[in-house]
């Protein structure tokens, strides 16, 4: 008889304090114990999938399982924040992402020891919704240097079920497929875009 009660408590205790996010508006979504940064999710029909924005700086690919680009990975600097916005094209869906922003050769992006990402401790990340197709990361520059490395990963659903996916760039040096993207803000400002390095 006391087991279950345990184990309902335990339950209870459970999802209570297991949420590290919030829902803020119907989209809007942010950790609780990071203020500056939100996170938004959005369901885009076809037609509006793939739509430039004039004011992106750098745009990379979004590749799934190695062999398949599965959308875009763009960024952009509105002067006070960073956006980083993961886009899928065709029946491509994002299940979760983890985005982690740093200096590229000073250990900010987590890995182990033998250069592999850890994606758990990525300081950016958030589950979505069934059939998002567009999430967006509002960073403040508070928290950027001018220049950085950014890795963004996501688990993605497609037509080959569900894989990892990485905005293309630089891989890492362990024996994993996971890449980095290096950028500048000072390739930034006014109308100029983020230039990769």
């Amino acid at each position: 008889m006391k087991k279950p009660i345990l184990l309902i408590l335990m339950l209870s205790l459970f999802v209570l304090s297991g949420c590290d996010t919030e829902l803020i508006s119907n989209e809007e979504l942010t950790l609780a114990d990071d203020p500056n940064f939100t996170v938004t999710e959005d369901i885009v029909t076809n037609e509006n999938q793939n739509s430039t924005d004039n004011e992106v700086c750098l745009t990379t690919n979004l590749i799934a399982g190695q062999h398949h680009v599965a959308g875009t990975v763009s960024v952009k600097n509105d002067g006070e924040n960073l956006i980083i916005t993961y886009i899928t094209n065709g029946d491509w869906t994002i299940e979760a992402t983890h985005l982690s922003i740093g200096g590229c050769d000073d250990g900010s992006i987590p890995t182990t020891e033998s250069g592999n990402p850890k994606i758990g401790h990525f300081e950016y990340h958030s589950t979505h919704s069934d059939g998002v197709n567009v999430v967006t990361y509002t960073i403040s520059l508070d928290a950027i240097l001018d220049e950085f490395c950014f890795a963004a990963h996501a688990e993605v659903q497609g037509p080959t079920g569900g894989e990892t996916a990485w905005a293309e760039g630089t891989e890492f040096p362990g024996n994993s497929w996971a890449m980095y993207v290096e950028a500048s803000l000072l390739d930034c400002d006014d109308d100029d875009g983020i230039m990769p390095v």
